[in-house]
């Protein structure tokens, strides 16, 4: 079946409020299914983790990024680019350590907690958001750096903003050694 002439292929995307409105309905949904938070925060990474495989395709060959050359670029890409072409945000990053392997993104302003207010006082170790955490851990994964992902600071739990830890397990000169090899 052809399309008429002179219309153009629509571009579905779904709007932000959607998003965070839907979002905010499975986080719901889950903390009835789970009885702990811890569960409910690790089925919100698994499901995170799923999205992010998929996810560094499409932002591979819509970016048209180059390789990373060091954790510091694939921190700043990540902030730079993914954050803003998914969520409409860029988090400022920081280097935390000496072996410049651990990085953290600071979010002034986090999306999917537009609409929520404040946990609830029996939730207070649900990390609302942990899906950003398996999101990022998926694609890094993909693209071979191994990582470890967690929430550090959340503005859902009174901390002035939400800062989200990227820890790299494997020191660059390691990855270095095992290409040459």
């Amino acid at each position: 079946m052809s399309r008429p002439p002179g219309r153009k292929q629509e571009n579905h995307k779904i709007s932000r409020e959607l998003l965070v409105l839907t979002y905010g309905a499975l986080v719901a949904q889950l903390c009835k299914d789970y009885e702990k938070d811890e569960d409910v925060n690790i089925c919100l990474d698994r499901m995170g983790y799923g999205i992010g495989v998929r996810l560094i395709d499409d932002f591979l060959a819509r970016s048209a990024v180059k390789k990373c050359r060091s954790y510091s670029e694939t921190a700043d890409m990540i902030a730079q680019v993914a954050f803003k072409m998914y969520l409409g945000v860029t988090p400022s990053v920081s280097c935390s350590s000496a072996a410049g392997n651990e990085f953290s993104l600071i979010l002034d302003k986090n999306p999917l907690v537009d609409f929520v207010e404040e946990l609830p006082a029996e939730r207070a170790s649900l990390c609302y958001c942990n899906l950003l955490c398996g999101v990022i851990r998926g694609a890094l994964e993909m693209v071979h750096l191994a990582a470890e992902v967690t929430f550090l600071q959340d503005r859902l739990k009174g901390d002035a903003v939400t800062e989200i830890g990227i820890t790299f397990l494997r020191k660059a000169e390691d990855r270095k050694h095992k290409r040459n090899k």
